[in-house]
């Protein structure tokens, strides 16, 4: 069974409440563990079956549940999730290797809710008494884990985030009911961003986005480092407009690439392995 997941508001900075539990934000991708009459089913937020993916979350409780959490992969040199692991099983597809990467890049699966117990909904219950119910479950073997909490020190809880690296951490009211499918204020996301100055380089023709470009080693050449999607507001893609049109050097199908004349400010989750920003979010142009 595929429930749609709950989702998160973004909250404008850390925080501290009495009503609110902090968890730390794993940084993998949401999945949805169904078992219904002891078939074990594993979906993605937008329902799409990743069951084949996981091998090693085949495994039964020993009651029917639809739980909600996270499949990440753990750095074992920092105890850190690293997206880029899982997404690398997640689009894995061949069987053989699948098998293979359960031993060399195995997934862990963070639960941090409960959506049905028993064959019963459990969703209109408060937040606390679902989080009862999964202290109270015995979990099939140590690739499955329960998200850990602290009540009202949200604050504390994203100063020793940021000093690990972590993605960021999630302020869930207690009393909150699980809302399928919709974004709700009752779950914040606070998340630690990274910050970057970038050379602007190009920019699309059809869709809005912006080619990104950082100085490479000692030799100041410029390497790309992706593409600025999000953030610009319309007066700053109307200054970006006026600009650009001087700073025109050649194009291609897709893009108009510019001298790098232009710079700006991103926040974004982090660089990848390969050197290019992850979900960047222009801020402010450099002047």
């Amino acid at each position: 069974m595929f429930i749609s997941p709950m989702l998160l508001q973004t909250a404008p900075g850390p925080f501290t409440h009495n009503d609110y539990i902090f968890e730390p934000k794993i940084d993998g991708h949401r999945l949805i563990y169904s078992q219904e009459f002891g078939k074990i089913r594993l979906y993605t937020r937008h329902d799409n079956d990743c069951t084949q993916q996981y091998p090693e979350l085949h495994l039964p409780f020993t009651d029917d549940v639809v739980l909600d959490g996270e499949v990440a992969c753990v750095d074992p040199t920092t105890g850190v999730s690293d997206f880029e692991s899982v997404m690398s099983r997640f689009q894995t597809r061949r069987a053989e290797k699948i098998v293979q990467l359960t031993g060399t890049l195995p997934v862990y699966y963070a639960i941090f809710d409960i959506m049905m117990y028993k064959g019963q909904d459990v969703r209109g219950l408060p937040l606390m008494s679902r989080k009862e119910i999964l202290t109270g479950l015995t979990l099939p073997s140590n690739s499955f884990g329960v998200v850990p909490h602290v009540e009202g020190a949200g604050e504390a809880l994203f100063e020793q985030i940021e000093t690990r690296g972590m993605e960021g951490v999630v302020g869930k009211r207690k009393n909150s009911i699980y809302e399928t499918g919709r974004r709700s204020h009752a779950w914040q996301k606070v998340i630690n961003w990274t910050y970057a100055d970038v050379f602007i380089t190009g920019y699309r023709k059809q869709e809005f986005g912006w080619l990104a470009a950082v100085p490479s080693g000692s030799s100041g050449k410029l390497r790309p480092a992706g593409i600025i999607e999000l953030g610009a507001s319309p007066i700053h893609k109307q200054a970006f407009r006026g600009v650009a049109q001087q700073l025109v050097k050649g194009e291609d199908k897709e893009f108009v690439h510019l001298e790098p004349r232009l710079r700006a400010k991103v926040r974004m989750r982090n660089w990848t392995k390969s050197g290019i920003l992850r979900s960047p979010v222009f801020t402010e142009f450099i002047v």
